[in-house]
């Protein structure tokens, strides 16, 4: 999971140690949860206190106690397995069939098949705390004047199933709504506090959840409950009781006790589960405190500047830039030993390797921001023809600068493929479409057969009709077509080069291209294909914006940093990279503003039900809006008509004046 490079000390001696930290609560908050779960599993109105000591034999006895620990390690193994599988960065299916081949990855199905036998076993428990007609799995059973039989106890079975059909339920509720993603808390608060605070939900969420994996397992049950059932008798020679109700019938299972059971070992089996999920997310999250500067050689690495510029692992650039953001807002010791210089030779080195990170990590953002803007403004179609082939070598040469730019370097924050991907068919991506370099116009052979036109004809030079515009590049044209229109038959060969030439695809592969293209359009009028193919509502959106929260620390840790340089910056570090800086927001403030425009996307946030599987990166994108347009009042606000001197762009200048006057 973890790269074997110098940043394991981190997981080694922090990650490791807080999910010990939270496996060892989870465990130790088994003895009351079991206790709650034994009195709501035994309780009787009319003989309370016999309930009560019949809880406490049941918790003391030896087949309690071993019990018990069987508990303890499915537990452990839950909370070994969200360690193992947890994320920072969320995994954003952009359509159905990418959810489906999620969710039929053999991680997930390994995981599923796992989480299955776990909640048999804790079903197992619970048959054998409630205790009487679920307690054993046969009982003898015969007619008199024969020989006895061992006969089936369905309850028993059907209390097993229950748990195996809620752990996959679990499992599958969890990979679809990344339940594996931890997300860090707007308020820092402590560990105690923010147990406090969850405990009501994760009951909520438990006994609601529970509800409904025991109302689809009725469902399930009552249609093929016979099978399992007929192929366990036939593999342990057992027999089924003829003289009582089969339970996957309408009278066996409205029997209101035996749904109260099932109800209450699944609300069981998902609360020490949640708990076990909530307890790694305090614990993982909780604020560390990064040295600035160190004397020491070998403990150079563990220092601020140099963890951020370090991407793997993910937790270990969130804590560095969370820890970032705190300090710089709250600690001016922390935030002097930032401006100071070096000694000796007097170079600002922490500034410079902080701010460069953080200026890297949102221009990274800034650029996947103008590039999907640029694939859904083109959906799928060739450029205007009046832009001519010194548009597209503009173009390319343009991002190949931004790819050889400083600001543009390898930053761990990626977009997912399906937002710029291109290997879905053009009917099937809706509502953007990737862009034209993926068609058959990529060619470059075809663009100059496309701008090389007839000085005659009405396609030369620039044309002022809109109607003429409108019409798509015309690449190839008949006898007939030329005739009709007046204009001299178009000959493309005396304008090739026989190295150009040498470069157009062969036959076989225009054939080839063309059925493939055929094939996607027949595909794409299937309506189960349409379905499956197209893209989710706001799913890209979601997927770009699903790392943000590195970019609102980052923002949020430069203007403190720059706020607090204008009164404790007694060198001036900071001055000499407020022009980048504000360059680099403004920037990212006008991508963000073209996103929000965009069809497609919302300008506000989605009312979500809380839960434990609550949807945090579906909002993020607002989140970064309002600290992005926050950060750079916060800079304008501390340096006022000072910043008229900062060099910059006559068109950030003009923004960076509505921020000055309040008008943004």
């Amino acid at each position: 999971m973890f790269s074997a490079d110098q940043n394991c000390w981190f997981v080694r001696k922090v990650i490791c140690w807080r999910a010990a930290a939270s496996i060892a609560w989870a465990v130790l908050l088994l003895p009351p949860t079991t206790a709650v779960f034994v009195i709501l599993s035994k309780f009787s109105l009319l003989f309370p206190i016999q309930t009560l000591s019949e809880c406490l034999s049941v918790m003391t006895s030896a087949s309690g106690i071993l019990s018990f620990v069987l508990l303890c390690s499915v537990t452990t193994m839950v909370g070994f397995l969200i360690f193992v599988y947890y994320t920072v960065i969320p995994t954003v299916a952009c359509s159905k069939i990418a959810l489906l081949g999620h969710l039929l990855h053999p991680r997930h199905v390994a995981n599923s098949l796992l989480h299955c036998f776990m909640g048999i076993m804790v079903a197992w428990w619970a048959a054998v705390t409630i205790g009487g007609r679920y307690e054993m799995h046969t009982y003898p059973c015969g007619v008199e004047d024969a020989p006895p039989q061992m006969c089936l106890n369905e309850y028993h079975l059907i209390l097993l199933l229950a748990g195996a059909f809620v752990g996959f339920s679990h499992n599958l509720f969890g990979v679809v709504h990344n339940m594996n993603y931890v997300f860090f808390p707007t308020v820092q608060q402590y560990k105690y506090l923010r147990f406090k605070e969850s405990l009501p939900l994760v009951v909520k969420c438990s006994a609601a959840q529970a509800l409904y994996s025991i109302r689809n397992y009725i469902l399930v049950y009552f249609f093929l409950g016979y099978i399992p059932r007929e192929w366990i008798c036939k593999m342990f020679n057992l027999h089924l009781n003829s003289s009582t109700h089969r339970l996957d019938t309408i009278s066996g299972l409205l029997d209101l006790t035996l749904l109260y059971h099932l109800w209450t070992s699944a609300t069981f089996l998902l609360f020490t589960w949640y708990m076990a999920l909530l307890l790694f997310r305090i614990f993982i999250t909780e604020d560390y405190s990064f040295p600035i500067q160190s004397s020491f050689t070998e403990d150079v690495h563990q220092c601020l500047p140099r963890v951020l510029s370090d991407p793997k692992p993910g937790i270990l650039k969130f804590l560095a830039l969370q820890d970032l953001a705190l300090f710089s807002q709250h600690s001016p010791w922390r935030r002097g030993e930032v401006f100071s210089l070096s000694q000796p030779g007097g170079h600002p080195h922490n500034w410079n390797a902080i701010s460069k990170e953080c200026q890297s990590l949102l221009a990274d953002l800034t650029q996947r921001l103008i590039a999907y803007h640029d694939s859904v403004a083109t959906n799928g179609r060739a450029k205007s023809l009046s832009s001519g082939s010194g548009e597209l070598k503009s173009t390319s040469d343009s991002s190949s600068e931004d790819q050889k730019s400083p600001m543009a370097r390898n930053v761990p924050i990626q977009s997912p493929d399906c937002v710029f991907g291109s290997t879905q068919p053009r009917h099937l991506t809706a509502p953007f479409t990737p862009p034209y370099q993926d068609s058959y116009f990529s060619s470059p052979n075809l663009r100059r057969l496309a701008t090389s036109v007839y000085q005659g004809s009405p396609w030369h030079g620039t044309v002022q009709s809109p109607h003429i515009m409108r019409r798509a590049p015309k690449l190839w044209s008949t006898p007939t077509d030329s005739q009709s229109s007046g204009s001299p038959l178009l000959s493309a060969a005396p304008l090739l080069s026989p190295k150009q030439v040498a470069d157009q695809p062969g036959l076989l592969a225009q054939f080839l291209h063309n059925r493939k293209e055929q094939v996607k359009s027949f595909l794409s009028k299937r309506v189960l294909i349409a379905y499956l193919f197209n893209k989710l509502p706001e799913a890209s959106s979601e997927a770009l914006f699903a790392g943000s929260q590195a970019h609102i620390w980052a923002l949020e840790g430069l203007s403190y940093l720059v706020q607090a340089s204008f009164s404790e910056d007694h060198f001036g570090v900071v001055q000499t990279a407020l022009p980048s800086i504000l360059s680099t927001m403004l920037l990212l403030q006008e991508a963000v503003d073209r996103h929000f425009k965009l069809p497609h996307a919302s300008t506000k946030p989605m009312r979500t039900a809380g839960g434990m599987g609550e949807p945090a990166y579906k909002t993020l994108r607002f989140a970064l809006r309002a600290a992005l347009k926050t950060a750079i009042y916060r800079i304008t606000t501390t340096f006022g008509d000072h910043l008229n001197a900062v060099h910059m762009s006559a068109e950030h200048r003009k923004r960076l004046q509505l921020f000055l006057h309040y008008k943004e």
